[in-house]
């Protein structure tokens, strides 16, 4: 897509002048543990139909396994949506409202990207086209779905993949090992739990965004990431944003940047048309 377009889209969506359109299209239930109902937020390009193939995205939010919530991503989802892809945002359980641990998130993750790829059809998305994203923790949870093999939802039919098809991870998580984010919480498992740790040749394609500022996420950690995918031969693009902290993404012209670092992204990989 030519910049000055792409650059009207984002900033009328940044603007607030389409607020209205912020709002998901559809709200649908993928799980329920217990008397807690678990919802994705679907956003769909104009004109979409049930049995079309759009390639599709699902966005956690972050929130150190915390808080947070799934409108994070709503603006990015809205625009991902306006350029033909089905965009959508999940819930997942977190500790403030769920009484949970960082294990229920990863396992609502691959909960949802299983539920998204068995309702296909019906959610008008080709399978073999689903990428996650997100942002610090949800970084997490979309990286762990990639390579972390451990903490299934019991009983669920794991002949359904949980693996995205890419990555677009906003400052994520990545090292959960001794020293790493989160590894007080996590330290009884945190081998099993850390997608720097579990890296395999069958990782996908991701793009990484990361404010060189950052005081959870250290440049030097995203880059060791980098270094075992590309000694894996499996592409990592990584972008370093100079003087931005922790959660950059969502604000000013770090906003506008990053989507379309992320709309460059998955263009060339094919998920979105290049613009004629």
């Amino acid at each position: 897509m030519k910049k000055t377009m792409m650059t009207a889209i984002v900033g009328s969506i940044l603007a607030g002048s389409v607020l209205a359109e912020t709002q998901p299209d559809r709200v649908v239930e993928y799980k329920r543990v217990g008397e807690t109902g678990l919802n994705l937020y679907i956003f769909n390009p104009a004109g979409h139909r049930p049995g079309d193939k759009a390639p599709a995205i699902v966005f956690f939010f972050g929130g150190g396994w915390v808080g947070g919530s799934p409108t994070q991503f709503y603006n990015q989802s809205r625009y991902l949506a306006s350029r033909g892809m089905v965009a959508i945002c999940a819930d997942y359980r977190v500790k403030n409202r769920n009484h949970t641990s960082p294990k229920e998130c990863v396992q609502d993750g691959k909960s949802a990207i299983r539920w998204v790829r068995k309702h296909a059809d019906e959610l008008g998305i080709d399978p073999n086209k689903i990428a996650a994203g997100g942002g610090s923790a949800g970084g997490h949870i979309a990286a762990a779905a990639s390579v972390v093999k451990a903490f299934n939802e019991p009983g669920e039919d794991l002949g359904v993949s949980c693996r995205p098809n890419a990555l677009v991870l906003f400052n994520p998580v990545f090292d959960n090992g001794p020293g790493g984010y989160g590894h007080g919480q996590v330290k009884e498992y945190w081998q099993a739990f850390s997608p720097l740790h579990n890296l395999d040749k069958d990782a996908v394609s991701t793009l990484v965004m990361l404010g060189t500022e950052d005081q959870l996420v250290p440049v030097a950690t995203a880059k060791k990431y980098k270094a075992k995918m590309d000694q894996l031969g499996v592409r990592c693009d990584l972008l370093l944003y100079e003087g931005q902290p922790h959660g950059f993404f969502n604000s000013g012209s770090n906003y506008e940047q990053t989507v379309m670092a992320m709309d460059r992204f998955l263009t060339s990989l094919g998920f979105l048309k290049k613009s004629k």
